[in-house]
């Protein structure tokens, strides 16, 4: 699956934003915990390798079944979006080497932008806690668009908002299967930065163990 990098500086770096970015994987992870635990049912590991980096609906539908609600998704999916915002408000971290590497971006003129299947207002307020709110130059939610992630309808409203041409010189960093997918759908060049244990990121043109890996930080200029 590998792809060689862009020669030069890419046309542009698209981040995905839950365990990519952030570290807000945990907060959904505590959030899908709370929601279980209301229903009486026992939240596993397995549970969370099905659910991460899903859409509202592929997630809802998961949901229906385990929590034993047919036809209970929308109230499961706003009941989880209520649970996931109070968790947020507990904190928040920035994924190591992330503000680096976009402070580097910035400052050396790529075009930035996030990627994600989390409702807009979720992203936002994340981005605030951690200072992030000024940086990037396009904001996708998969909420926003006609299809989310695995469609790669996200990450081409990126690049149209940004003005490039969706194809290999646009990186995108992804840390599940579903963006991977929608990234790969695009045409973009994807690097594989997993967070969870478990999730394996086959369809990923690049593997890096973080974002303080030697492939990532090769897309900003020498310090």
């Amino acid at each position: 699956m590998m792809r060689a990098m862009p020669p030069q500086r890419p046309d542009a770096v698209l981040f995905d934003n839950d365990g990519l970015l952030l570290d807000t994987e945990s907060v959904w992870t505590r959030a899908e915990g709370d929601l279980f635990e209301r229903h009486g049912v026992e939240f596993t590991p397995e549970h969370k390798l099905e659910l991460i980096g899903t859409s509202a609906d592929i997630a809802g539908r998961l949901l229906e079944e385990w929590l034993d609600m047919p036809g209970g998704l929308p109230i499961l999916i706003e009941e989880l979006n209520e649970l996931v915002v109070v968790e947020l408000e507990h904190g928040v971290e920035a994924m190591v080497g992330a503000r680096d590497l976009l402070e580097r971006l910035k400052t050396q003129g790529t075009p930035i932008g996030l990627v994600s299947n989390s409702p807009l207002a979720f992203v936002v307020r994340s981005l605030e806690i951690v200072g992030f709110e000024d940086i990037f130059d396009v904001l996708i939610s998969g909420h926003e668009v006609a299809a989310p992630k695995p469609a790669p309808d996200p990450y081409l409203a990126a690049c149209r908002q940004l003005g490039v041409e969706a194809g290999p010189g646009v990186i995108a960093l992804e840390d599940s299967p579903t963006g991977v997918a929608a990234a790969r759908a695009a045409g973009l060049t994807v690097i594989g930065v997993p967070s969870v244990d478990g999730v394996e990121l086959v369809e990923a043109h690049h593997i890096a163990a973080s974002l303080l890996d030697q492939t990532v930080l090769g897309l900003t200029l020498p310090i």
